[in-house]
């Protein structure tokens, strides 16, 4: 009995933390209305996996720079148009950029691999109908936070290392937020979230000691090789759920490979620092990823 109320207190818990985590926005505030559409890329049985794509306020009659936006959750919880996600689409917006956020399915009844391939057929979907969605399709960012940004990783890294140059196609560079970018991280002792743990263990059907070769197969950091694209790494650095480790390691070997990076830390950041803290290294940092986009955009690579 006592473990029955102790899995029903963790999965509260759980739901409490989400329903908070969801009402967050980043600190810089964006003004003016966004418009933004909703559209179906993808059916699996009689379900829809949809995108938003959120646009400038502003009557420019060349095409948007697109930022195609995964959303987080440990790979088992999230959707594109929670507040907080909303909140950087229309920051992203204010920017001058287009901004694809894609929902995906989860981990409880779906692999790795499944999720993967619906990041892939929604940016092959935006791609082909770039001109009705109004953005340039040869410029390209990919961004995600914490799952959704191995998402992003795994793609640039596997399919630049792969020289899969159609699937690279208009793609400037990546912009990854706190990403577990070896998977095996989330048992680390600093790896306090046991949340963290249960989204990893269901959708990789097991843990590191089961599965190894699935956990390092698509751990991104065993793909970067000196083809990969120039990439912005964010992390917090007091983060209890994606270890700063995983992201020191993971630009150490983008160094190693001698691809254009940038690492941006918080000094006191936790996971998903930027929908809780609101002080001036938050809002440098949030600046500074915007200059990392327009100088991709600006220098073409």
């Amino acid at each position: 009995m006592g473990s029955i109320i102790a899995f029903y207190g963790f999965i509260i818990s759980i739901g409490i933390y989400i329903i908070n985590f969801l009402k967050r926005k980043i600190p810089i505030a964006t003004s003016g209305e966004f418009n933004h559409k909703t559209y179906i890329y993808k059916k699996i049985g009689k379900r829809q996996l949809k995108f938003d794509i959120w646009y400038p306020n502003s009557k420019r009659k060349k095409l948007y720079p697109l930022v195609f936006f995964a959303h987080g959750g440990g790979w088992v919880s999230g959707f594109r148009n929670q507040p907080n996600n909303i909140s950087w689409c229309k920051f992203l917006a204010s920017k001058g950029f287009a901004v694809a956020s894609i929902d995906y399915r989860f981990g409880y009844k779906n692999s790795m691999e499944d999720i993967l391939t619906d990041y892939t057929d929604a940016l092959n979907y935006v791609k082909k109908y770039s001109d009705k969605l109004k953005f340039d399709k040869n410029k390209i960012i990919l961004m995600g936070l914490s799952a959704g940004a191995h998402l992003t990783m795994c793609y640039a890294a596997y399919n630049t290392a792969h020289d899969n140059h159609d699937k690279m196609e208009g793609i400037l560079g990546v912009c990854s937020y706190y990403c577990p970018s070896d998977l095996n991280d989330l048992f680390l002792d600093e790896t306090k979230s046991l949340f963290a743990k249960f989204g990893v263990t269901k959708t990789m059907k097991g843990t590191p000691k089961t599965e190894k070769e699935m956990y390092d197969r698509y751990s991104p950091i065993h793909l970067i090789t000196e083809k990969m694209v120039p990439t912005l790494i964010v992390h917090g650095k007091e983060d209890v759920v994606v270890p700063i480790s995983s992201s020191e390691r993971l630009f150490k070997k983008l160094l190693e490979k001698k691809v254009p990076c940038k690492f941006l830390v918080h000094k006191t950041g936790g996971h998903t620092f930027e929908f809780v803290l609101k002080d001036l290294q938050t809002i440098q940092i949030l600046q500074n990823t915007i200059k990392f986009m327009k100088g991709l955009v600006k220098n073409g690579h």
